[in-house]
């Protein structure tokens, strides 16, 4: 996934077990991250920093989404033990991931595993991917992320 691509269609469950539809975005700038997981120090850090900055985005109406493989219910503890105000969405057979082009093989621990490789993605309203970060790390991200979406509402 690359920018000038248009980003998958897709249906998940978010974190309050609810059925979200991609097509509600239709019309609205977003932006979407791929995470590993729940809990882990680099996700909550990446969760909280997007949640710091949510108003910031709301201010342009450019929602901000998580997507891990985790389930409804470790979403659920996961938003409410770090006050979070990013919707997360569960993707347990990580097919959105894929169609993202987000799964693949990395490395943990010195291992080469299959996992979820942390991306963020801009989307502008028509569905075509704006802005592309794949192997993101952590620091500062979230604000880079906020930098390019308000260059894109101000052209």
């Amino acid at each position: 996934m690359d920018v000038g691509d248009r980003f998958p269609g897709f249906v998940l469950m978010d974190e309050n077990g609810e059925r979200f539809d991609s097509r509600s975005l239709e019309g609205v700038r977003h932006v979407i991250y791929f995470y590993p997981r729940d809990g882990t120090p680099g996700c909550t850090r990446e969760a909280q920093d997007f949640s710091s900055l949510y108003p910031k985005f709301m201010l342009r109406n450019i929602p901000v989404i998580g997507v891990s493989r985790d389930t409804v219910e470790s979403h659920r503890k996961f938003k409410d033990a770090n006050s979070l105000k990013v919707k997360l969405l569960s993707d347990p057979d990580h097919g959105l991931a894929e169609s993202a082009g987000v799964w693949g093989a990395k490395t943990m621990y010195g291992k080469e595993v299959q996992g979820t490789i942390r991306s963020t993605f801009i989307v502008g309203g028509d569905g075509v991917v704006e802005a592309a970060w794949k192997g993101v790390k952590v620091p500062s991200h979230a604000e880079k992320v906020l930098e390019k979406a308000v260059s894109l509402t101000k052209a």
